[in-house]
């Protein structure tokens, strides 16, 4: 968890397009929310064109997902879904490069008292979050008022893993790697809380297959694991863009009850009951461009196929 270092390598001229479009995005930070907010509708717009095989996924997940909705309906709510997408960018630079006082204007924060509830007994929290488009605007805004700390995988990229560690460590006490077990454990056991998202697809060696919208989707069980070896409460926070443009909501939503329970199997189950359900409430804000169901149980066909357009 130490704090992320700047390195020399880091201005090789391997870089410099990333450090231009970064510089970029950091300019570009500095305008009014609302014309931000357009242009990641513009941006989405040209993306749904061109990323062709991100808009396929996301097409074929919905329908997997939402098989009641029309086929226009369907249509209508990836075309939102990829606005929402576009947004994501320059909330990412409006959560790691405003300053504090501007970036909580955005937002306003309920159910703090069961972090509050946490703390007065000693409690370690997982506080779990979903793969929204909105994600970075939560943590950074539940993060100016709450002591935690994130889970994340670094990125390919060490220039962008740099500039993503320092944005999300201006919000938060720091920042531990998803595979530093002991790590997670000594925290939770200490009473810290851990920001951590359980809802994509990390492969079948730490996962088991539990419905997900009526699919069988591959579940991490690290969740009910930290929980249980890490003494810990299990509470689901969510963010929502506002319709009417004047920021965000996030929510800090009750722990869960007699979690963990008998099984890992059990616990997987009622995770991705609350995940549903959440999604539910906000589908064109919800990550859909991920392979959420590429893992398959043994003797199924894959779910994503190549395709053109």
């Amino acid at each position: 968890m130490d704090r992320p270092v700047f390195r020399a390598y880091f201005l090789h001229p391997r870089f410099w397009l990333l450090w231009l479009g970064l510089g970029l995005l950091w300019l570009l930070a500095l305008l009014p929310y609302s014309l931000l907010m357009w242009l990641g509708r513009r941006l989405g717009g040209v993306m749904y064109h061109l990323a062709s095989s991100r808009r396929a996924i996301a097409a074929h997940n919905l329908e997997l997902c939402f098989p009641e909705l029309s086929a226009s309906e369907r249509a209508s709510l990836l075309r939102e879904n990829f606005a929402s997408t576009g947004m994501t960018f320059f909330e990412m630079a409006i959560s790691w490069w405003w300053p504090a006082a501007r970036l909580a204007k955005q937002g306003q924060v309920e159910g703090l008292e069961h972090l509050r509830a946490a703390e007065a007994e000693g409690q370690g929290v997982l506080l779990m979050a979903l793969h929204f488009t909105t994600l970075e605007m939560g943590g950074g805004l539940l993060g100016m008022q709450q002591d935690m700390y994130g889970m994340y995988r670094p990125h390919k990229s060490p220039v962008f893993d740099y500039v993503q560690r320092r944005g999300r460590e201006q919000r938060l006490q720091g920042v531990i790697e998803r595979n530093d077990v002991r790590g997670t454990l000594k925290l939770l056991r200490a009473g810290k809380v851990i920001w951590y998202a359980p809802d994509q697809d990390y492969g079948a060696q730490r996962s088991i297959f539990v419905p997900l919208f009526g699919v069988p989707a591959a579940t991490v069980t690290a969740t009910s694991k930290f929980a249980r070896l890490g003494r810990a409460r299990v509470i689901p926070f969510t963010q929502t863009r506002l319709a009417d443009g004047s920021g965000y909501k996030v929510v800090v939503h009750p722990p869960l009850t007699d979690f963990p329970g008998e099984s890992e199997e059990a616990d997987c189950l009622r995770v991705n009951q609350w995940i549903e359900a959440a999604i539910r409430q906000q589908p064109e804000q919800y990550l859909w461009a991920h392979r959420r169901f590429k893992t398959r149980p043994a003797g199924e066909a894959k779910m994503y196929q190549k395709r053109r357009g």
